[in-house]
C-alpha cells in the first residue's frame, strides 16, 4: 500500500475509559488482535498481520469517549495553522509520538474533532479491504454552510452533493476529480427531528464487516447498543452502533466484502 496523500484518512483510534475492556469488545467483534509498540501509548489493532486501528485509555475522564479519524499530512504544524486560519480550532499538538510520527487534534467550525498524522515509521493503515478494516468516515454537522468550505480549503478537496439525498456531500482529493470512486470523506447534516440538540457534531468512523446483521447481533451480545439500522444504502448494508463504553461507530457490509 502506498503512502497516503495529504487529506486522505490514514488512521483511526478510540479513547476509552477502560482500554482493556475495549480490546475485549473489539477483538470479539472484529477479530482484531493487539500489539503495543514502544512509545505508541496505545494498543494497535491488527486484521491478520496488518494495522487496523488504535485503542487507548483516556488520560482525563472528562474527555469524550470517541473514535477519531486522522488525515495524512507531510507537515502537521503547517496544516494545523491552515485549520486555524480557515476558522477551525487547534485542540492539541502537534506532538511527536516517539519515532512513529507527529499527531495533532483539531476541530472544524461546527465542532467536529479530527486528527492530523505526519508519518514517521508509522504510515497508517495497511489493510483497507478485509472485514474488520477501516471503511469510511462521515462528518456529521449542523453547520454545513461553514463546514463545507472549511474542508475544501484546508484539504483542497473537490466536493459534490450526492443526488437523491438530503444534501449529503462527498469529498475527493485535489486532482482526482469528484465522484464516488475517488471520494475519501463524506458529510451529512444532522437532522433536527432525529438528532437531539445535545448531540454534538462529530465524525462517524465506519468499519467493514462481512454481514451487517450478524455484526449487530455480536455487538449487542457484547454489551453494545444499536443506534440506527441495519439499513440498505448505495454503498452496502449499514448500521450505527455504540460499544459497551459509549463510543459510537458504524459497520458496513459492502458488496464483495468477504
Amino acid at each position: 500500500m502506498p503512502d497516503f496523500a495529504e487529506g486522505v484518512p490514514c488512521w483511526v483510534d478510540c479513547a476509552l475509559p477502560d482500554a482493556a475492556a475495549g480490546r475485549r469488545f473489539y477483538g470479539a467483534l472484529f477479530g482484531w488482535t493487539f500489539r503495543e509498540p514502544p512509545g505508541a501509548g496505545e494498543s494497535y489493532a491488527h486484521v491478520g498481520p496488518h494495522l487496523a486501528a488504535g485503542l487507548y485509555r483516556k488520560p482525563d475522564g472528562r474527555l469524550p469517549t470517541t473514535w477519531t479519524v486522522h488525515f495524512a499530512t507531510p507537515d502537521a504544524r503547517r496544516l494545523l495553522d491552515r485549520v486555524v486560519a480557515a476558522g477551525g480550532t487547534a485542540v492539541s499538538g502537534p506532538q511527536a509520538v516517539g519515532d512513529l510520527g507527529v499527531r495533532a487534534l483539531a476541530a472544524d467550525p461546527g465542532g467536529a474533532v479530527f486528527g492530523l498524522w505526519q508519518p514517521g515509521t508509522d504510515k497508517g493503515f495497511r489493510e483497507l479491504t478485509a472485514p474488520g478494516s477501516y471503511a469510511w468516515s462521515e462528518v456529521r454537522t449542523r453547520e454545513s454552510a461553514a463546514v463545507d468550505p472549511f474542508y475544501e480549503h484546508v484539504f483542497r478537496y473537490v466536493g459534490h452533493d450526492v443526488p437523491g439525498t438530503s444534501g449529503e456531500r462527498l469529498w475527493s482529493p485535489e486532482g482526482t476529480g469528484p465522484g464516488v470512486d475517488t471520494a475519501v470523506l463524506g458529510r451529512a447534516v444532522l437532522d433536527a427531528a432525529e438528532a437531539p440538540a445535545e448531540l454534538p457534531a462529530h465524525v462517524l468512523v465506519q468499519f467493514r464487516v462481512a454481514d451487517c446483521a450478524r455484526a449487530v447481533e455480536a455487538a449487542l451480545r457484547l454489551g453494545g447498543r444499536l443506534r440506527r439500522g441495519p439499513t440498505g444504502t448505495a454503498y452496502g448494508e449499514f448500521a450505527e452502533l455504540a460499544d459497551d463504553q459509549g463510543a459510537v461507530f458504524g459497520v458496513v457490509a459492502s458488496p464483495g466484502t468477504a
